[in-house]
């Protein structure tokens, strides 16, 4: 196959990918000002964005297919700049989460979010690398994933995705030029099993 046809193949490959990762998507707002970007995570209503979007007063979610509803607050870790949300809808398109244990240095993923209030915008990048000894990891204890693309405002939040569409990570800042930072997909699953560890407790108890 030709170069000029593999980079057509690449390229609608990845718009499918970033469009299948879309309808996972939702915009957070907080309070008056505040707004990023949250992802499905289950069908019940379940949403994971960064602890610093959801901090800021009443949240309301908007789906892709226009509905705004309002969110609970069910979770946070601001240690690991995670927030859990809650929407009263069953059904909806929950992203399929990865492995970041599985994420090697070079491979291509993409970044997406709601940069500068442009809805569903996709950055494609390369991992740099995956775990704590990051030079520009601002917390050396806090694994993260380092990609080279530049997150913008309305990325916080956002899904992390490889070529899959599977969830590697969840957007959370920028480093430097040209080097955005993510919390790990496996970061995520223990944010998940220790909030639902903590609910069946509070279950049990009541």
């Amino acid at each position: 196959m030709r170069t000029g046809a593999l980079l057509a193949r690449l390229q609608s490959d990845l718009a499918t990918v970033a469009e299948g990762a879309r309808q996972s998507m939702v915009q957070v707002r907080s309070g008056r000002d505040g707004s990023g970007t949250g992802t499905i995570v289950a069908s019940d209503g379940q949403i994971v964005t960064n602890a610093h979007v959801a901090r800021h007063g009443r949240l309301e979610v908007g789906l892709q297919d226009g509905r705004r509803l309002v969110a609970s607050l069910e979770g946070i870790a601001p240690g690991l700049d995670l927030a859990l949300l809650r929407v009263g809808v069953l059904g909806l398109p929950a992203i399929h989460l990865g492995s970041s244990s599985e994420v090697r240095p070079g491979e291509l993923v993409l970044s997406l979010g709601h940069p500068w209030g442009v809805e569903g915008g996709a950055t494609l990048g390369v991992v740099i690398g995956v775990g704590a000894d990051i030079p520009e990891n601002p917390q050396p204890w806090r694994e993260l994933v380092a990609v080279s693309l530049h997150l913008r405002p309305g990325h916080s939040g956002g899904p992390l995705v490889d070529t899959h569409g599977r969830l590697v990570g969840i957007n959370t800042m920028m480093a430097g030029p040209e080097v955005g930072l993510a919390v790990p997909v496996d970061a995520v699953h223990r944010f998940l099993r220790a909030h639902r560890s903590r609910d069946r407790a509070r279950q049990a108890a009541a």
